[in-house]
C-alpha cells in the first residue's frame, strides 16, 4: 500500500461526524435536517489528494461524486490539440459530479491539499430517490453552476485584462466571505498560470496587471493572495 492510499485508509476510519463538518451549512448537506444526517454520513468517503493528484479526468465514467470539505481544486476542460482551459476553481463546500452524467465533463486536481467526502455515485443517487429536498437543492447548485459558467463567457468576452482581474478578484473574495467571512484578504491558493489560463490571458499580462493595481494602491499584494485596498473601485471594474 502506497503512503497516500494509507493516509486515505486513516481518513476514511476517522470519518468526521456531519453535525461537526465546517462547511454542511454552505454546501448541499445543508438541505438535510440533523436526523437525516445518519445516512449520508454511512456512505461518505473522507479522501484526501495531495497538491496537484488528479480526483478525477474528463470522460472518465462518474464513479463518485464529491464534496470538497477543504482546499482548492482545480477545474479545466483538455482540447483536442492538448491544451487546457481551466473553467473554474472549487472551494470548499462545493459539490463535483453533480451533473449526474454518464462521464466527467472535465478534469479535476488539487491546487494545495484537498480534503473531500466521497460518494458512490449510485449510493447516492439513491439517496437521492428517497429525499425531494436534497433534489431540489442539487437543482439550485446546478443553475448556480451554469450562471456562473455564463458569467464566465462574459469575462472572456471583450473585456479588459483590469477589468478580468477585478471581475476574479471581487468573484473570488464574495466565495470565500461564505466560508469565512467578509474580509479585504483574498486568498489565492492557485498560481499565477492558472489564473492567466482561467481569464484567457497570458500569465505576464496577469503579472503586469496585478503589480499596476498595486501601484494605483487598488491592492496590496500579500504572500497568500492580494489585499483590496480600493474594494470599491474593482467593484466598478467588475460591473463595467
Amino acid at each position: 500500500m502506497s503512503t497516500l492510499q494509507a493516509v486515505r485508509v486513516s481518513c476514511c476510519h476517522a470519518k468526521e461526524n456531519c453535525l461537526d463538518c465546517k462547511v454542511r451549512l454552505v454546501s448541499v448537506c445543508a438541505a438535510l435536517e440533523s436526523h437525516e444526517l445518519g445516512a449520508l454520513e454511512a456512505m461518505a468517503q473522507q479522501t484526501a489528494f495531495a497538491p496537484k493528484e488528479t480526483l478525477f479526468l474528463q470522460d472518465h465514467r462518474v464513479d463518485f461524486v464529491y464534496n470538497v470539505t477543504e482546499g482548492v481544486v482545480r477545474l479545466y476542460k483538455l482540447l483536442p490539440d492538448g491544451r487546457r482551459q481551466i473553467v473554474g476553481f472549487a472551494l470548499p463546500g462545493d459539490f463535483l459530479g453533480l451533473a449526474m452524467a454518464d462521464s466527467y465533463g472535465f478534469c479535476a486536481d488539487a491546487v494545495g491539499s484537498v480534503t473531500t467526502c466521497r460518494f458512490s455515485r449510485q449510493a447516492f443517487s439513491s439517496l437521492l430517490d428517497g429525499k425531494p429536498h436534497l433534489l431540489r437543492r442539487l437543482h439550485e447548485f446546478a443553475t448556480h453552476e451554469l450562471s456562473l459558467a455564463q458569467d464566465q463567457m462574459v469575462v472572456l468576452g471583450r473585456r479588459t485584462a483590469e477589468e478580468k482581474i477585478a471581475t476574479f478578484l471581487v468573484g473570488l473574495r464574495n466565495r470565500w466571505a461564505r466560508l469565512t467571512g467578509v474580509s479585504v484578504t483574498v486568498s489565492l491558493p492557485m498560481s499565477r498560470q492558472d489564473i492567466a489560463d482561467f481569464l484567457g490571458l497570458t500569465i505576464e499580462t496577469v503579472s503586469r496587471t496585478l503589480s499596476r493595481l498595486a501601484r494605483e494602491k487598488a491592492i496590496l499584494i500579500v504572500p497568500d493572495g492580494v489585499r483590496l485596498l480600493d474594494p470599491q473601485r474593482l467593484e466598478q471594474l467588475a460591473e463595467t
